[in-house]
């Protein structure tokens, strides 16, 4: 039997909606005293999360990941100092957990949001939006035609 993928295109507005909503959530938590975004896809989310909750301190963390028919693990291609006490890391997806799993090990005490979730991955977030089926691939505006997560 096939496999049917769900493709689900987002739009600009969806994310700063989006966004503004996650900022709502967080607002209810003791204030954080950063945000750690990570690259490239958390981007976009930490600048509006850092506008909506007047953070100014925002740092990033690259983890570069490879596909599923890469073996090895995701590689750390800048990190930051300390184990994320006070800190807000966000991300636009947690997908597979891929990432996440690595950025948990480097920031244990740090608060974890994205936008979205898939449930692979959604144990290891704090806070989130909405949740997507494993199989949907989704579309962000600022990916090439045709890519997506």
């Amino acid at each position: 039997m096939e496999h049917t993928v769900a493709t689900l295109p987002l739009s600009w507005a969806d994310i700063h909606r989006d966004s503004r909503i996650l900022a709502s959530m967080l607002a209810e938590l003791p204030p954080f005293s950063g945000i750690i975004a990570v690259t490239r896809g958390g981007m976009v989310p930490a600048a509006i999360l850092s506008r909506e909750l007047d953070i100014r301190l925002v740092e990033t963390v690259c983890v570069s990941t490879y596909d599923d028919r890469a073996m090895g693990e995701p590689e750390v291609l800048k990190g930051v100092e300390g184990d994320g006490t006070g800190w807000l890391v966000v991300d636009d997806l947690v997908d597979t957990g891929a990432t996440a799993q690595v950025l948990r090990r480097m920031l244990p005490k740090a608060h974890f949001a994205t936008l979205y979730a898939k449930p692979k991955g959604q144990p290891l977030v704090d806070t989130f939006v909405a949740v997507f089926a494993q199989s949907t691939w989704i579309n962000f505006p600022w990916d090439p035609p045709g890519k997506g997560s």
